[in-house]
């Protein structure tokens, strides 16, 4: 089913600069969950940002709209950490589901959240025999970086397209 809208919740801002980029591309409009009104009749593919392997606010999502295809907006690799999401979210087999490498702005990291990142950052600096996606993951911890931009929106557009 063509969804007709874009719906996203973003935390320091690289889902909703996905949620743009994916609205500028495909010429659907996007809300912010929150400012979302049409209810659960139309079609819309949600975007979420990702706190060890949830999407924020999904089943708050999953109440206010027809959600037709998951994006999870994280700090791992994009295309990354699929069969994890899906089954840490509960997310039906015939819902897409992408994930997309956001980024990492220690500025905009606040309360319980901060000091999460701090114990990711230690854990994984800690960890033997790092994976390249983990590697890359910690670099983006610790150094921060935006990773946000179109082709990491390339299967979301192949899938958008093919409706």
């Amino acid at each position: 089913m063509k969804p007709t809208a874009i719906v996203y919740t973003s935390n320091t801002g690289y889902t909703a600069a996905y949620a743009a980029l994916l609205g500028e591309k495909t010429g659907l409009p996007t809300y912010a969950l929150e400012d979302w009104k049409e209810g659960t009749e139309k079609p819309v593919i949600y975007l979420g940002w990702l706190m060890a392997g949830s999407v924020v606010k999904f089943k708050k999502a999953i109440k206010s709209c027809r959600i037709v295809a998951l994006c999870g907006v994280g700090l791992g690799d994009t295309g990354s950490q699929l069969a994890a999401v899906r089954k840490t979210n509960s997310i039906p087999e015939e819902v897409p589901l992408f994930t997309l490498q956001g980024g990492m702005n220690h500025e905009k990291v606040r309360g319980v959240y901060k000091s999460m990142i701090r114990v990711l950052t230690k854990v994984m600096t800690a960890k033997k025999n790092r994976t390249k996606d983990e590697d890359r993951m910690l670099d983006l911890l610790i150094k921060g970086g935006n990773y946000v931009c179109e082709e990491n929106l390339s299967s979301v557009l192949a899938w958008y397209n093919e409706q």
